[in-house]
């Protein structure tokens, strides 16, 4: 059966074990659908998992990207398909793990862009507008109108931030309200732990300052020390992006924690509004486990 199971949800709620338990209980492979995992070096403040972490399952779409690079959803797509085929072909199941929705959606659906016809002029004005502010006031952009749109796509996803913005403009409706063709590729069934939101802000505060005690600061140190460019794709990840102000502006470390921790909090809420409108979604309990994933992943 060529039936994907994709462990998504928030970070710090407990994906990664959970995806290995299913990988040994299942005879699967993990595939990444994180967009900070991809990046050789960042290792402390992903939360990358260890050798240890990994017990003996075999995890790909880590570690294959220089951190001085850009990589794109293409460039995810590209590669997270043929590890899947790949998987599927040795008879093995594929177990995407991961909490970047826009990564995961890459795999699972191809996509379409809605019906709205392209328009030169529109593009160009939000060129013009992401050459001047940036990638982020793109992104902000977008919140303001479709907010549904802008939790799934990435600051980075710049083709599909202005596509929406275009669709807007074009048609007076949200991106997120039209049907464009998301058609799955596979079939699969999505799984996500559903803790209380104070008990997974308390998991984050507790992984944060875990962070900082292993080393975020040196961590992030040595990348800038290896020529990595702070304004580099891979350092705007939540953690690193703040530590780097930290180093430029000498503040407080403590007050760097909580801003690292606050935003951590803004990611996973988004993150929480994007998965619990997945299709095929089952939320767990925080102490359910493989036994209840496999009743869902066998019932579907």
């Amino acid at each position: 059966m060529r039936k994907l199971l994709a462990v998504c949800g928030p970070t710090a709620s407990g994906k990664t074990a959970l995806a290995v338990a299913c990988a040994k209980a299942f005879g699967g492979e993990i595939v990444s659908a994180d967009a900070y995992l991809v990046y050789r070096g960042l290792d402390i403040g992903t939360a990358k998992p260890t050798i240890e972490e990994r017990e003996g399952i075999p995890h790909h779409l880590i570690d294959v990207a220089d951190p001085r690079e850009d990589f794109s959803v293409s460039d995810y797509e590209r590669l997270a398909l043929s590890a899947v085929e790949d998987i599927l072909a040795r008879g093995k199941v594929p177990i995407l793990c991961g909490g970047t929705g826009f990564y995961m959606n890459a795999v699972l659906y191809r996509h379409g862009f809605g019906g709205a016809p392209a328009s030169r002029e529109i593009r160009e004005k939000y060129e013009k507008l992401l050459a001047e502010e940036g990638k982020e006031a793109l992104h902000d952009r977008l919140y303001e109108i479709d907010p549904a749109s802008a939790a799934v796509l990435h600051p980075n996803d710049v083709k599909r931030v202005i596509r929406a913005l275009e669709i807007y403009e074009q048609t007076g409706k949200r991106k997120s309200e039209q049907t464009d063709g998301k058609t799955p590729r596979y079939p699969f069934v999505a799984v996500a732990y559903d803790f209380p939101r104070e008990e997974l802000y308390a998991r984050i505060g507790r992984r944060t300052a875990d962070m900082l005690e292993r080393g975020l600061v040196e961590e992030v140190k040595g990348l800038l020390g290896s020529g990595v460019p702070e304004t580099a794709q891979s350092m705007q990840a939540i953690g690193y992006k703040e530590v780097v102000e930290f180093l430029k502006n000498g503040d407080n470390e403590s007050t760097m924690s909580d801003i690292i921790a606050k935003n951590t909090r803004n990611y996973a809420k988004r993150q929480c509004t994007f998965f619990k409108n997945m299709q095929n979604l089952h939320l767990l309990k925080p102490w359910e486990g493989v036994e209840e994933v496999r009743k869902f992943y066998e019932c579907e």
